[in-house]
């Protein structure tokens, strides 16, 4: 029996490869469809039910045709997760039509290539055709670049699931007067990046932000005779190395980032958690409103006076008014020596009859309270199929 010609299997592979992204294509305007459907009918975008019985369904269909039951879930996983957030983009441009727009401009922390940057681009992408870049140095930056009108948006890293909240984010948006209209949480795989042909063993010098280094400092910590130097962005680091070519230097970063400036990853998965995710929040001048068809998030901050139990009475508000309250972070006052501003994130929209109640409520307990904007959540959830 001769062997198939690795050539003509390749152009087959091709081939199928064109007609898989023009389905794709059409099953995404069937999407946006049925957003339109669901405008007059106010029903929710997400349909559980209906996602678990077309997973179910799906998974049958597979298995004559020799797919396994995980291939297709973990496949169509991500063609649903795409059409609920395509769903979800066009109905919040459609009851905000200011933010329709085929250029953006978006201010964001480092250069091309860093964490911000391809964040910046992977939420815009359903938003606008071109993003117009504003990298810069530090997060006051990024601020002043929407608040001064030079930039539309800006893209904040606002935590991680390894090293948690990023305190100097929480201290600015203390002081702006700029709204959250959008968040975003993106897969964070930290790879050790080199400019020449080179060893692990070889490395002496690692440069990276400090947020790489907090996320994998047990890495880090097993390395001995080597200088961890911080730098701005990951893409300043991958700068910094690119520009050295020596074979003792290394940046910490993304591999995708990282081909930007010509590096190659020597290892990955460099970070304490094997799940690691970083949260993105999106800022305008500007604050949007929520569809009611789409679930949305409302993040607030607040003080309350220095008593036993103020906290906890301003938290049983929520409780007593059924808002499930996602995240609570804490700030000291500039100031106001051991005194606290706690960040409140809620799965509840602001406009909504029980939130309004329970911010009428905080008002007369809280010393200091602002939401700092309602948007929808971007937390889409695996919907996991019944199977036999």
């Amino acid at each position: 029996m001769s062997s198939p010609d690795l050539n003509e299997v390749r152009l087959q592979i091709s081939q199928t490869d064109s007609d898989l992204l023009k389905l794709l294509a059409q099953r995404r305007a069937l999407s946006i469809e049925v957003a339109k459907s669901k405008l007059a009918s106010s029903k929710p975008i997400r349909d559980t039910s209906r996602e678990q019985q077309l997973l179910v369904e799906l998974i049958e269909q597979g298995k004559p045709l020799e797919l396994d039951s995980h291939y297709v879930t973990q496949v169509f996983h991500s063609v649903i997760e795409d059409s609920v957030l395509l769903q979800q983009a066009y109905l919040q441009q459609h009851i905000n039509p200011e933010t329709i727009a085929n250029k953006v401009r978006v201010a964001f922390l480092g250069q091309q290539g860093s964490y911000s940057h391809l964040a910046a681009h992977k939420y815009f992408a359903r938003r606008a055709e071109e993003v117009i870049e504003h990298g810069c140095k530090n997060f006051k930056e990024i601020i002043a670049k929407v608040e001064n009108g030079l930039a539309d948006y800006a893209l904040l890293p606002i935590e991680n699931t390894s090293s948690g909240g990023i305190n100097e984010v929480y201290d600015v948006l203390q002081h702006t007067s700029l709204h959250i209209i959008g968040e975003l949480s993106v897969p964070v795989e930290h790879c050790l990046l080199v400019a020449t042909d080179t060893t692990e063993e070889k490395i002496r010098t690692i440069y990276s932000h400090f947020q790489p280094i907090a996320q994998c400092s047990d890495y880090l910590g097993m390395l001995s005779d080597v200088t961890v130097e911080r730098t701005d962005a990951t893409s300043h680091a991958f700068e910094v190395v690119a520009n050295m070519k020596r074979d003792d230097v290394a940046a910490i970063g993304n591999a995708e980032g990282g081909r930007l400036y010509g590096l190659t990853p020597i290892r990955t998965g460099l970070a304490n958690q094997a799940q690691n995710f970083s949260r993105f929040i999106v800022i305008a001048r500007k604050p949007v409103d929520v569809a009611e068809q789409i679930p949305a998030k409302t993040t607030f901050i607040m003080s309350v006076k220095q008593r036993p139990g103020a906290l906890v009475d301003a938290l049983l508000i929520l409780k007593q008014n059924n808002i499930n309250m996602c995240k609570l972070e804490s700030r000291p006052i500039p100031g106001n020596p051991w005194e606290e501003m706690f960040y409140v994130d809620v799965e509840c929209n602001v406009k909504s009859s029980n939130m309004q109640l329970a911010m009428e409520q905080l008002q007369d307990i809280t010393t200091f309270i602002k939401v700092l904007g309602c948007y929808p959540s971007d937390d889409i959830k695996p919907t996991e199929p019944e199977l036999d």
